[in-house]
């Protein structure tokens, strides 16, 4: 049952096969993991597509060494100029060409196996909410005119409303004269009092607060 399919030469039905469980698996992993996540259309896809490709890629260059440097050289002609992905995401995308990889070889039991210990796993823990952000971490972004010492500025309006604050980015904006400040902070009970806002905006000089849903994704 893990034995490889695969002979030399490559069978239809052994291709076949091969190609048919990373259709469906790679439709399996999309639903895998976008379930309870917010992402693009396009990675879904992506995700869908990744086992299929790198089947056919491992199949035409196992056991051909002139194929797989050629493969590997062009692979590194591909620059990524995506919006760097969550921690998540990436983990789905190993997943996918761990799993075309299994297929390419003709493992389809160990690949079947593997992605149903790999859902089974992400399920379980997508299901127990493991290492979600707490409702109370928000991102918070503070405008202050550019010849503000913003350093321990409001330190003590943080203190009586939360429990911890890091500031996490500092960028000029409006040709330099105003300071954007970037915050991840975990408010007190996880609600957002007007008061904190109203001391925010005396303290700013009344200039621009946002406070958003604090993401994992790399901030820029």
């Amino acid at each position: 049952m893990l034995n490889s399919i695969i002979t030399r030469p490559v069978t239809m039905p052994g291709f076949l096969i091969c190609l048919a469980a990373a259709i469906v698996l790679g439709v399996l992993l999309a639903m895998v993991f976008s379930y309870k996540s917010r992402h693009s259309s396009g990675f879904a896809l992506t995700l869908a597509l990744i086992p299929l490709t790198v089947t056919v890629i491992i199949m035409l260059v196992n056991g051909n060494i002139g194929a797989g440097i050629a493969v590997a050289g062009a692979f590194t002609l591909v620059r990524f100029r995506s919006v760097p992905g969550t921690a998540k995401e990436i983990a789905a995308i190993f997943t996918s060409m761990a799993v075309g990889l299994a297929l390419g070889m003709g493992y389809v039991g160990i690949a079947v196996l593997f992605f149903v210990c790999v859902a089974v796993f992400t399920l379980l823990l997508t299901a127990l909410h493991f290492g979600g952000v707490s409702k109370a971490e928000k991102q918070l972004k503070i405008t202050i005119p550019e010849n503000y010492n913003y350093e321990g500025l409001f330190d003590d309006i943080f203190a009586a409303h939360t429990i911890c604050t890091k500031l996490e980015r500092i960028r000029t904006t409006n040709m330099g004269t105003l300071i954007e400040l970037t915050y991840h902070v975990i408010f007190r009970d996880g609600t957002i009092r007007k008061e904190f806002l109203d001391e925010i905006r005396t303290r700013n000089g009344n200039l621009t607060i946002m406070i958003g849903e604090f993401s994992d994704r790399e901030i820029l």
